[in-house]
C-alpha cells in the first residue's frame, strides 16, 4: 500500500518536522519512504509544505501531483492543495487558520482543532503533534511506537525530556479529530 501525503502551512507550524517524523516512522517499519520539503526563503511565517510518501514497494518519484491525504494548516494551503486530493482521499485541517473551509464533497474532510488543544495543554509547540495524532487516528499508516522513535530521532537530545508531552499531544489529536458531514 502507498500513501502520498502533503502537509502544508506556515513556516514555524512544524510542517517539515511532522513530515520528517512520519518519514522516520516509515523507515523504522521497513517501508519505502520519500520526504520532499518545499519552503520559501522565510524561516518563519512564509509558506512551507512537505510531501511524504510511505509505500510497501519502491517509490518511482518523490514528485506527486495528486495526494491521498492533505493536511492543511492555513488558507493559502487550502486554496492550493484542496483540488489536488484524489477523489475518495482525505483532507485534514485545523480551523484556526482557515476562513473558508473545504468545499469538496468527493473526499473525506476532518477537522482537528489543534491550536485550541495546544492552548489547553499550555504548549503551543504541541500543535503539530496534535495534528499528527489526528492523522494517525484517521489513517493509521505507522504505529505510535515508531512515531515516538521517529520523534526521538528527529529531536536534539537536549529536548528528549519533551517526549512524554509530545506523546500526550499525539493522543490528544487522536481524541479530538472529527469528520465533517458532507452536504447533500
Amino acid at each position: 500500500m502507498t500513501q502520498e501525503i502533503i502537509i502544508s502551512g506556515f513556516g514555524g507550524q512544524g510542517v517539515l518536522s511532522m513530515g520528517k517524523i512520519l518519514a522516520y516512522s516509515g523507515l523504522m517499519e521497513n517501508k519505502e519512504v520519500s520526504w520532499f520539503p518545499s519552503y520559501g526563503p522565510e524561516q518563519r511565517g512564509g509558506t512551507a509544505n512537505v510531501t511524504v510518501i510511505l509505500s510497501d514497494s519502491a517509490i518511482s518519484s518523490p514528485v506527486v501531483n495528486e495526494y491521498d491525504i492533505a493536511i492543511i494548516l492555513n488558507q493559502p494551503s487550502l486554496e492550493k492543495f484542496e483540488s489536488q486530493v484524489k477523489p475518495g482521499g482525505i483532507l485534514i485541517y485545523d480551523p484556526y487558520g482557515i476562513a473558508h473551509g473545504p468545499k469538496r464533497k468527493d473526499i473525506s474532510v476532518y477537522k482537528v482543532s489543534a491550536v485550541d488543544a495546544a492552548s489547553e495543554m499550555k504548549n503551543s509547540k504541541a500543535f503539530n503533534m496534535i495534528v499528527l495524532g489526528g492523522l494517525l487516528k484517521v489513517a493509521p499508516m505507522v504505529d505510535l511506537e515508531h512515531v515516538m522513535l521517529g520523534l526521538k530521532k528527529s529531536l536534539p537530545e537536549r529536548h528528549h525530556k519533551l517526549l512524554p508531552m509530545n506523546e500526550q499531544a499525539i493522543l490528544k489529536g487522536m481524541e479530538i479529530i472529527e469528520e465533517e458531514q458532507k452536504a447533500q
